[in-house]
């Protein structure tokens, strides 16, 4: 069974020696990353740091009407960056790997019990409160190592994934971390729509789902949100905190003379598309805005520029910044470093700004003008 997962993994239409090569390949390169994670002995000999227990939302709860195991991701209370600032991201990749074989071995459990081979999980996403927190390049990044680790050690032993209560920031997030995932992966999501109680009753009885999710099932305490099963994370607390700030790789490095300042125009092309940025300066500190290019005086032809984030000074130097902007309307935004008030001193900024689109779009719809301004006084 657990090398037929592989095989139907590959949907491959070869012959059998083609099959047992490919079979034999990729399951070589698995018990390599088991003896590297340690994972045989990862339930019994490694325990998860305190944060990330107290901190990272879910668990697994309840069986589907067929028997296979049921777990829960409550993306909401999630701090991506607060769990970052405490825990390694190596510290996080091992405790999902845990998960995994805690969950394989539920599914053996089950198996025992039921008489019938069990080898899937169900998954079911609540993405109530999914913010831009939950967007931020380097938690995407780390999004992106779990998803290939999973997609690569873990082969057909995902059966349904039921997202609920999407918001309308979900395209977006999906398509950022939609190509880690297999076609295969894509087709067991489903995005369930105002009626997910009803629905979620199709696939779990009610006496296995959370009275919270729409079921009967309680804590013995008769708390409907299950806590004794289901962690409900949060903002994690600066005393966890065992660094100041996270490693980043900016894509670009400019060098601002004193009295003048730099900007990149971004058409954005489709309403609410997401601007993101992140930057760093050293020595001191740098200006930012963000604005929007308008007609302005047509006899002229000189461009308006309306202020969507005023230019403000940012101690980037000290703590570096990142954020984000619903862009409603189509149009050219335009991005600003601003050091025209210093009089002195030239400042080098290390910076990545990009553009996120809502599923259905591809990247090559979005387009960074190429020129790129720098004005002095």
């Amino acid at each position: 069974h657990y090398l037929l997962r592989w095989l139907r993994e590959t949907k491959l239409n070869q012959n059998f020696l083609i099959c047992l090569t490919y079979i034999n390949i990729v399951v070589l390169q698995h018990l390599e990353f088991r003896k590297h994670m340690k994972v045989d002995t990862i339930i019994d000999d490694w325990k998860p740091p305190e944060v990330i227990e107290r901190y990272v939302a879910g668990g697994l709860c309840g069986y589907d009407r067929e028997g296979s195991p049921v777990w829960y991701d409550i993306i909401g209370p999630l701090d991506p960056k607060g769990l970052l600032l405490s825990a390694s991201k190596q510290d996080c990749l091992r405790t999902k790997v845990r998960d995994a074989e805690l969950l394989r071995q539920e599914c053996e459990k089950q198996s025992k019990k039921l008489g019938k081979y069990i080898e899937s999980i169900t998954i079911i996403y609540d993405c109530e409160g999914l913010g831009m927190k939950h967007i931020w390049k380097s938690a995407v990044e780390m999004y992106g190592e779990i998803l290939t680790m999973f997609e690569e050690n873990y082969p057909e032993s995902l059966k349904k994934v039921l997202l609920i209560k999407a918001p309308k920031l979900f395209p977006i997030a999906y398509n950022l971390v939609k190509h880690f995932l297999r076609e295969e992966t894509r087709q067991k999501i489903a995005v369930l729509g105002s009626d997910w109680k009803e629905v979620l009753r199709n696939y779990v009885d009610a006496d296995q789902l959370p009275a919270v999710y729409g079921g009967s099932m309680t804590d013995p305490d008769g708390d409907p949100l299950c806590k004794t099963m289901l962690r409900y994370g949060g903002v994690v607390p600066k005393s966890y905190y065992v660094r100041d700030s996270i490693k980043v790789k900016y894509d670009q490095c400019i060098t601002i003379s004193r009295g003048s300042s730099y900007q990149l125009d971004y058409e954005v092309l489709f309403p609410n598309c997401v601007l993101r940025w992140q930057f760093a300066s050293e020595g001191s500190d740098i200006g930012f805005g963000l604005f929007l290019k308008t007609k302005g005086n047509e006899t002229k032809k000189v461009e308006a520029m309306q202020a969507i984030l005023p230019s403000e000074r940012y101690n980037s130097h000290l703590v570096p910044e990142d954020g984000s902007y619903t862009c409603e309307e189509p149009g050219i935004y335009v991005v600003r470093f601003d050091n025209t008030y210093s009089v002195l001193h030239s400042k080098k900024v290390r910076f990545t700004v990009d553009v996120l689109l809502p599923e259905g779009h591809t990247g090559k719809q979005q387009l960074q003008l190429t020129h790129v301004n720098a004005c002095n006084g």
